[in-house]
């Protein structure tokens, strides 16, 4: 038998710019929604544009705009309309009947991407949970607006049947799903608890969507991870062991990443994979050096470590993509930093060194005495902290180590100040 490959969805990207957007950020915003749409499988082959001090209630558009996004849609042969806008359900709705047409925003865009990406237990439930939540007011007498939900963009996760069930029935699942949710989270605490009491150096990617994190992980730790030039391309935290100087006593963790604007929804879906950061020795903050956009996804970032208490967390910027940096010249805005290539092995030396550094600036000194018959205990020591010296007192008969360890958790926190 013949297998047909099927042909990507055709997609219209539709966005208002009201008076919060320049046309620059504005302009910005939508060329990554076109990068969002391709991520998700579909091809964007229309952009329609409307300036509004504000949303219409009913279509978003406005109806003359309809009338002519609707003449594209047939002329292009459109499958699937997305909107950068939120839309409301009743807006969703009379869109759809307007366009005769699959519609949806950019939240269920990002949702779907997220159904794609998610590998683990954990990070489908939370994509299903996500979706649930988001998909609930939307059922009520939509017997047509759920019958879309068939296949393509928009409709990974939940299925049909599903969907299509009573409302008590959908928060039930989503009562389920939150319980189970609970039992991940509990058996995730105890894992933190033993890496955190194992003393190893927790350190944390975080970056804007692209930037180059799970590049950086599968380069420093020699690993293999999910690496696309795609956005979200990481959803499941993955945490790898790091070597530097010859010493094991470093974990880092990758997260997904963030995006401007990111939905309400998805903050809260995904608040246990990015509760892992709250907990790491060093933040590794990954920024593209050549996006235009660099500034902007820089605050976005900032601003999200802000709004989930991680601010007072040790940051380390790298700036990454320095090989596409379009005139050569650069300058940075976040310190400290280091500006590299993920790709070029004398530059993730220079990383490694520099995350050494900036790991014994933010730990405490210690010095131990160690009796030769404590092999294990030197072991130990040799593989959960970073080791200075060793020194054996022929006199006393007995050894002299000295390094430096990460500092308690409760430190970090209070660091904060509150």
């Amino acid at each position: 038998m013949i297998e047909v490959e099927s042909s990507p969805e055709r997609v219209m990207l539709v966005g208002v710019q009201t008076q919060k957007y320049s046309d620059e950020h504005f302009a910005s915003l939508m060329k990554e929604l076109s990068s969002l749409t391709e991520t998700a499988g579909g091809e964007p082959v229309k952009i329609m544009t409307q300036k509004l001090t504000r949303l219409d209630t009913r279509t978003a558009v406005g109806s003359g705009k309809l009338e002519e996004i609707k003449a594209q849609v047939e002329v292009e042969e459109i499958d699937l309309v997305i909107f950068f806008n939120e839309l409301t359900p009743s807006m969703n709705r009379h869109i759809e009947e307007g366009l005769e047409v699959r519609v949806i925003d950019r939240v269920q865009l990002i949702l779907d991407i997220f159904a794609l990406r998610a590998n683990s237990r954990e990070g489908k439930l939370q994509v299903e949970l996500a979706q649930y939540e988001f998909l609930l007011p939307r059922m009520h007498g939509q017997g047509k607006y759920l019958s879309r939900l068939g296949g393509g963009i928009g409709t990974r996760g939940p299925g049909e049947t599903k969907l299509e069930t009573d409302r008590r029935y959908i928060r039930s699942l989503i009562n389920n799903i939150k319980k189970e949710l609970e039992d991940l989270d509990s058996h995730r605490e105890r894992t933190r608890i033993r890496r955190q009491s194992g003393r190893e150096f927790n350190l944390g990617l975080v970056g804007y969507t692209n930037a180059g994190k799970s590049t950086l992980l599968s380069q420093l730790t020699e690993t293999e991870t999910y690496i696309q030039d795609q956005l979200f391309a990481t959803l499941d935290p993955l945490t790898r062991k790091l070597t530097i100087n010859g010493q094991t006593a470093f974990t880092l963790t990758d997260t997904v990443g963030f995006i401007e604007e990111l939905p309400t929804q998805l903050i809260q879906a995904f608040k246990s994979t990015l509760e892992e950061m709250r907990y790491v020795d060093l933040m590794i903050h990954v920024v593209d050096a050549s996006s235009p956009e660099r500034d902007r996804h820089e605050q976005t970032v900032l601003s999200l470590l802000k709004d989930l208490n991680m601010e007072h967390i040790p940051l380390l910027t790298i700036y990454n993509k320095s090989d596409k940096i379009e005139n050569g010249n650069f300058e940075p805005t976040l310190f400290p930093n280091v500006l590299i290539s993920a790709y070029e092995p004398d530059d993730l030396e220079r990383l490694k060194q520099k995350i050494w550094e900036v790991s014994l600036e933010n730990s405490e000194k210690f010095t131990v005495e160690i009796q030769p018959e404590e092999s294990e205990l030197l072991a130990l020591y040799r593989q959960k902290t970073l080791i200075e010296s060793i020194d054996f007192n022929e006199e006393r008969q007995f050894y002299i180590l000295t390094g430096y360890r990460r500092r308690l958790v409760e430190d970090n926190r209070n660091a904060g100040g509150n």
